[in-house]
Parts: structure tokens; sequence; C-alpha cells
């Protein structure tokens, strides 16, 4: 069974985002991958899209923003729902 457009397109985001940074975890750099694709970044979709917990989710982005990697544009306090961009160095 072939990949869709969407998953080829995920998955070889994924593989530039590996490459550019191998020590990255795969959460993390999934995480990436989606800035990459150019798709908005939202906590509570990424988890439900990939069937992740929405607290690793949380603890992934907060790694990734402390590395410099990302920076959190809008958190819900509610929800905890997280919005984050990347940062372009």
């Amino acid at each position: 069974m072939s990949a869709t457009p969407e998953e080829a397109a995920f998955a070889a985001a994924l593989d530039r985002v590996a490459a550019a940074h191998p020590a990255l975890p795969p959460l993390e750099a999934g995480l990436l991958a989606v800035l990459d694709l150019g798709l908005p970044g939202d906590s509570r979709a990424f988890a439900r899209t990939f069937g992740v917990e929405h607290a690793l989710v949380l603890r992934a982005l907060a790694g990734l923003e402390e590395q410099g990697h990302v920076a959190i544009t809008a958190r819900d306090a509610r929800t905890q729902r997280t919005r984050f961009a990347a940062v372009r160095a």
C-alpha cells in the first residue's frame, strides 16, 4: 500500500529534520517537520493527528524551546493547547 501525498510529504520533511538535527528524538523531529511543511504549530492537533499523549507533546515542545528551535506563540491556560513557531536564525 502506498502512502498518501500528505504522508509522503511528512516523511520527507521528517527526513530533512532528522538529517539536520540527528540528535533530536523522533517526537521533537516530528514537531519540527510539521513546521517545515508550513503547517501551523498546534500541540493539540499534533497530538490528535499522531495519536500521542498531549503531555508528551508539551514536554517535547518545552525541550525544543529550551534548545532554541521553536518559540511558543500562545498557550491556553485551561486546555494547555500550545501554539508554536520555528525560530529562524
